[in-house]
């Protein structure tokens, strides 16, 4: 019978780095949801992007990529089957670059999308429950500005 390694309470170099923490904590969180979103006949990223769409202004479909963590060329393809739906329809950008095209959600996606929004909501109240109003609320605070810190340089790699 070969001996047990002995257990040392070192912390592993994961649990503490904060990408790893991060993206841990997301993958549980979001798995979590995505079941609810496959139940209600949407794949993940087709939720990602009428989420991303909700209660906005029209988007870059590169930016819209970005926020709904899509790669562009499949986002393409995806409005493409979302806009013969009816849930989001593309727009020239007026003003501005006329090579530039914007997406933004139609009357329908929103319609579409209320119920998974008010789902989604109450699974994040859920998650945050625990750390109560004002840490929630701090915590979501930092990860904007995480996000907006280092946006441009996600945009390199």
């Amino acid at each position: 019978m070969a001996a047990k390694p002995a257990r040392t309470n070192k912390k592993r170099f994961v649990d503490d780095y904060l990408p790893a923490l991060l993206g841990q904590a997301s993958s549980l969180i979001s798995s979590e949801f995505h079941r609810v979103v496959a139940g209600n006949g949407f794949t993940v990223s087709e939720w990602r992007v009428l989420a991303s769409l909700e209660g906005g202004e029209p988007v870059s479909i590169g930016s819209l990529a970005a926020t709904s963590l899509n790669k562009q060329p499949t986002l393409t393809r995806m409005l493409d089957r979302m806009e013969e739906r009816g849930h989001v329809e593309r727009v020239r950008h007026e003003g501005g670059d006329r090579r530039v095209t914007l997406v933004r959600i139609t009357p329908l996606g929103s319609q579409t999308v209320a119920h998974l929004i008010a789902l989604a909501t109450q699974h994040a109240e859920h998650v945050l429950e625990p750390f109560g109003k004002k840490r929630a609320e701090e915590l979501k605070a930092m990860l904007r500005t995480i996000i907006e810190l280092h946006r441009d340089a996600g945009a390199d790699a």
